[in-house]
């Protein structure tokens, strides 16, 4: 196969890559009139934002909220250029409900921002300055981000793009760009306040991968505020699926294609320049090349390195190879009757456990559940997905795969049974996911998630560029711009989109 780009006077992008970065950069550079072919492993389009089904229950894979659907909102300003309907959804209030270590109360993290005061006040008391101040600090934060800087920038239109963002009102979070979450708590008066460190570590590992110690400070006051009116969290109607096909939808309405199950096995490099890709069918064994005018790379900066081969540059290489051991996940998707659901319950639960048992890195568990009627379950049943970060190197060093895997999931369903009614008779089905599996069905390095953690030398002007050091060659997703559920590698694509139009 060759030849797959119909019209050679139009400018020719491969985007290497089905997750939601990837889906988004191809369908506005469809849009914006560019021939597009988007290729990936796997068997359908959404990365760790996909969905599969068991049994009736549809799971969401890895992401299961998304941000920026309100009006202005990343995702908005995207479907309303793509001139697509955003799909039906409904705000997470609370948008995370969070049980710390032997506590039978959650700290609920309302959408309202007066109600939030109120509880971050009854829970974190003396913590008001900590909080004002993150307030402060993404407000400004927010206001610089709504002119699209280029972050950081590589060249001098990116230059500008930063400049024109800049405002006398921005300056304020200078001074702290080089703080960590623990730095400010320390500022504020509240460094030993432990319950409150507990907090904040198990809502920052959520986004920036890392703990407050570790967080940039910058960085994390828009994590913690983003979900407060008028932004939010938002729960999909269907699956996260819905987000991949209206995006596929409108990069076929615009003359652009989607091969799955076809592997890029090289990106090919000449007088510094990307231009092709090294095709393989899986399904034929059929291998090609592609020529391109632009590579849109949807995958981590790792597999970038792989990619690349002996092209990929050398001071680029060894700044991958010396980054922080990244994290991977454990995923047990339950089907359940709904009578194990508490009533009331949250969509999405945070749960810290005192630390005895294998379950995660922090001993801690994310579960986001279904509702009746948003499509996850038949009447009468539910979808449970719990997941915790973990040390991907175990699961490819261990000599009893299937046993350590066995034991994790015993371990998670046991947490969960503290507050969920998990019986034989009310579990229908069950399944567990570990970094071999999310390497397996997504191709992500040794099965890494959710980005490069976001310290102070990692972290927007300090990050990995979505303008890499070869011309043309452009990097989207979770290792430029991770968190906010799909939000960020949103951001990426539109900055990627603009970048290569200008």
């Amino acid at each position: 196969m060759s030849n797959i780009f119909p019209e050679k006077s139009k400018p020719r992008v491969v985007v290497v890559g089905a997750g939601i970065g990837g889906l988004t950069a191809a369908a506005l550079l469809a849009h914006r009139g560019n021939s597009v072919l988007i290729l990936d492993q796997a068997l359908v389009p959404g990365g760790c934002a996909s969905t599969f089904k068991r049994q009736g229950f549809t799971f969401d894979v890895g992401a299961t909220q998304v941000a920026g659907l309100e009006v202005g909102g990343i995702h908005h300003r995207i479907f309303s250029e793509l001139e697509i309907d955003l799909p039906a959804a409904t705000p997470c209030d609370p948008a995370c409900a969070v049980y710390l270590p032997g506590e039978n109360t959650p700290i609920n993290v309302w959408r309202d921002p007066q109600m939030w005061q109120e509880e971050r006040q009854k829970q974190f008391p003396g913590s008001e300055g900590f909080w004002q101040l993150m307030a402060t600090l993404f407000a400004a934060s927010w206001e610089f981000q709504g002119r699209d800087p280029v972050l950081p920038p590589r060249n001098l239109w990116d230059l500008w793009q930063l400049t024109q963002a800049i405002r006398p009102s921005t300056l304020i979070t200078v001074p702290f760009t080089l703080l960590t979450v623990g730095d400010a708590l320390r500022l504020c008066g509240v460094g030993n306040d432990q319950r409150l460190r507990r907090f904040l570590d198990l809502q920052l590992k959520l986004y920036s991968q890392v703990n407050a110690e570790e967080t940039a400070l910058l960085y994390a006051a828009t994590a913690l505020s983003v979900s407060q009116l008028p932004q939010g969290l938002f729960h999909l109607q269907g699956s996260m699926q819905v987000l991949s096909d209206r995006l596929v939808e409108s990069l076929e309405r615009d003359g652009g294609k989607i091969l799955m199950r076809h592997t890029v096995e090289q990106i090919k490099v000449e007088n510094g320049k990307a231009c092709a890709v090294v095709i393989r069918n899986q399904k034929t064994g059929e291998v090609w090349t592609e020529e391109a005018d632009h590579v849109v790379a949807n995958v981590t900066v790792q597999n970038l390195v792989q990619l690349l081969g002996e092209n990929a540059p050398t001071g680029y290489k060894r700044r991958v190879n010396k980054l922080p051991q990244a994290s991977g996940a454990f995923v047990v998707y339950l089907g359940v009757d709904a009578s194990a659901i508490p009533p009331e319950c949250p969509p999405h639960l945070q749960f810290m456990y005192d630390a005895n048992g294998p379950i995660g890195e922090n001993n801690s568990l994310f579960v986001s559940v279904s509702h009746a009627g948003d499509g996850r379950a038949p009447a009468g049943k539910a979808t449970i997905i719990a997941s915790s970060f973990v040390d991907p190197q175990q699961w490819w060093t261990t000599a009893d795969y299937a046993g350590l895997k066995q034991k994790y999931t015993e371990e998670a369903i046991a947490k969960l049974a503290q507050y969920f009614y998990l019986k034989p008779e009310t579990i229908v089905y069950q399944e567990a996911a570990t970094p071999r599996s999310f390497a397996h069905y997504t191709g992500r390095d040794r099965g890494i998630v959710g980005g490069i953690g976001q310290r102070i030398p990692t972290f927007g002007p300090f990050g990995f560029a979505n303008r890499t050091p070869i011309n043309h060659l452009w990097l989207v997703g979770d290792s430029t711009h991770p968190g906010e559920g799909t939000a960020g590698v949103s951001y990426s694509a539109l900055t990627v989109v603009r970048q290569i139009d200008s």
